[in-house]
């Protein structure tokens, strides 16, 4: 096991990826703290966690708040005594053109995706800085690296996200704390299925190398590494998980 007795936190846990990467974190040892603003979701995933004869436990929470990302800390270090591991996996997203963005819906994606890694990350990282032991894994995107109509929100939010986990990297490393992020290109998931059109499907597929979407389990995986001792000298890096989308440009000849 990759992640034995390792005390995880993974925020947006509820839901999507960050109940993917909790449930892949407690099949490797870890003994996990689903962080969700949907408290009943979060549970749900807990109590099957259990379950599987694993240590989980859920808190409602809303990482835009800072005061309430300290609470969440310091309830984890109440239960398990300490924190290893931070994944930032609550996000969310609106489609919004440049010229057509209202203040409001660009601050609301930008609180959660950045603001959001952030508070959770500070309160962490003292933490673990304390110890001389972390390792935070930030979730990015492809919408991180290359611009996408109608990601004026999602995307500045994610090339934000991808700035500040370098940042972080630069200044919690000396102190014992890698700091990564992983970047999803399009998933198969529920909300992916209902939410991308079939001409959006086939676009993406256009660009894929591997011609599909990626499933959760790979990005859980991608989490577990740069979570363990495997990604012990890896810090600073993006590690994307794409099909190889980011990597290419022209396709037909």
């Amino acid at each position: 096991m990759r992640l034995k007795d390792r005390v995880a936190i993974v925020t947006g846990a509820g839901s999507g990826l960050g109940a993917g990467i909790a449930r892949r974190f407690a099949e490797e040892g870890a003994h996990v703290v689903l962080a969700d603003l949907n408290g009943a979701n979060a549970e749900s995933v807990a109590e099957e966690i259990r379950q599987g004869q694993a240590k989980a436990i859920a808190v409602e929470m809303d990482v835009t708040d800072y005061d309430a990302a300290g609470d969440l800390i310091a309830r984890t270090v109440d239960e398990y005594g300490t924190i290893d591991i931070l994944v930032n996996s609550a996000g969310t997203s609106r489609h919004m053109t440049f010229l057509n963005a209202k203040p409001e819906d660009f601050q609301a994606i930008m609180k959660v995706n950045l603001e959001g890694t952030m508070y959770c990350g500070q309160h962490a990282g003292r933490v673990m800085v304390e110890k001389g032991y972390g390792r935070i894994v930030n979730i990015a995107s492809i919408s991180g690296e290359r611009a996408g109509i109608g990601r004026t929100g999602y995307g500045v939010s994610k090339f934000a996200v991808i700035g500040l986990t370098k940042q972080m990297a630069l200044e919690l490393g000396p102190q014992g704390v890698t700091v990564n992020a992983v970047g999803p290109g399009p998933v198969d998931t529920p909300l992916t299925q209902v939410a991308h059109s079939a001409e959006t499907r086939r676009a993406y597929l256009d660009l894929i190398p591997l011609g599909r979407y990626g499933k959760v389990e790979e990005m859980a995986d991608a989490a577990t590494y740069l979570a363990g001792e495997q990604a012990a000298y890896v810090n600073g890096h993006v590690l994307f998980v794409d099909g190889g989308f980011v990597s290419v440009g022209i396709q037909k000849e």
